[in-house]
């Protein structure tokens, strides 16, 4: 089963697109190379570096993919202001920024719709995104809730990247029993068998995975939040995006069609957005219908860390509706 094209790259790239991107990668690689600093908080990934740079250092330290390409007018108007962020996080998190026209394999796996589109990596998977450009202040505030992410996962931030700043941060996280935490996922060979199989797209044995993480250690939370995304991922796979969203605009009281934008507004990272529709589902249906609304709900909170900002606002608002 392949992922949906939440999370996604399927933009349209042309050969002339797709040959400029080739020369801009080879200028890159005959560029002089950069200050310690700069190279430290931002870095190119491609197709090749991607599980070494993102994936796996994203087990040490939250990665912020920019997706980005040269003719897109929007990238370049967030591009910097991401730079400039990563250089203040001195290291507190990595930014990583994919040419996505470059790298036509990872645009592919990764299914982006449309640019550009900023996606956090925490313990090698997805854990947040946005789409579209942001000023300056919103992306601040969506850092924030990253690190708050990383944070309740279990993951300390960077720090400088000095010899004693980030690097022994990251070393006692690495030589340390998994940070300290009780039943700790990452330690778990099942975590790492569902971790595989999430990247090669196998839905059916990352919840198998994950199922068994959670029946050696019940109520894991990394484990819970990956069983609820993956089945997000399952479900949203399943749509058809457009005629979904039509559905929903032509049926407002269908729970069913209000559900399943709910589904794809999450996977795409708009999480107040998917959050408010079920909430006003909840507001205008009673009985059953109702019901299936809040335990829909209910479940796409699970997909996130306890604690959440965003769910803690709408679980206020639910039970504001219920009682």
């Amino acid at each position: 089963m392949q992922q949906p094209q939440g999370f996604s790259i399927q933009g349209a790239v042309d050969l002339g697109a797709r040959q400029a991107a080739a020369q801009r990668r080879q200028r890159a690689a005959q560029a002089p190379p950069a200050d310690d600093a700069a190279s430290t908080a931002v870095i190119e990934v491609t197709d090749e570096t991607f599980n070494a740079e993102v994936v796996t250092r994203s087990q040490t330290v939250p990665v912020i993919m920019d997706l980005w390409a040269e003719w897109c007018g929007p990238c370049k108007q967030l591009g910097p202001i991401l730079e400039k962020l990563a250089a203040e996080a001195d290291g507190a998190w990595i930014l990583a920024k994919v040419d996505v026209d470059a790298n036509p394999q990872l645009s592919q796996a990764l299914q982006v719709q449309s640019i550009p589109m900023v996606v956090a990596v925490v313990g090698g998977q997805v854990a947040h995104g946005f789409l579209g450009a942001m000023p300056e202040p919103q992306v601040r505030e969506w850092l924030a809730q990253v690190m708050d992410i990383a944070q309740q996962m279990g993951l300390a931030a960077g720090g400088p990247g000095g010899e004693d700043g980030g690097a022994q941060a990251g070393q006692e996280e690495l030589d340390g029993p998994a940070a300290g935490i009780p039943g700790d996922p990452l330690s778990d060979p099942a975590f790492a068998e569902a971790q595989d199989a999430m990247e090669r797209g196998d839905l059916n044995a990352a919840t198998a995975a994950f199922t068994k993480v959670l029946a050696a250690d019940p109520g894991n939370p990394m484990a819970t939040m990956g069983l609820a995304q993956v089945g997000l991922l399952g479900r949203v796979s399943s749509y058809d995006q457009a005629s979904a969203r039509q559905e929903a605009d032509d049926n407002p009281d269908d729970v069913d069609a209000q559900t399943r934008v709910a589904d794809i507004d999450l996977a795409m990272g708009r999480i107040d957005t998917s959050f408010s529709r079920l909430l006003d589902t909840v507001r205008n249906t009673s009985g059953e219908d109702r019901d299936k609304a809040r335990k829909h709900l209910l479940g796409l909170f699970a997909i996130f860390p306890p604690g959440d900002s965003r769910v803690t606002k709408a679980r206020g608002a639910l039970s504001s509706l219920l009682f």
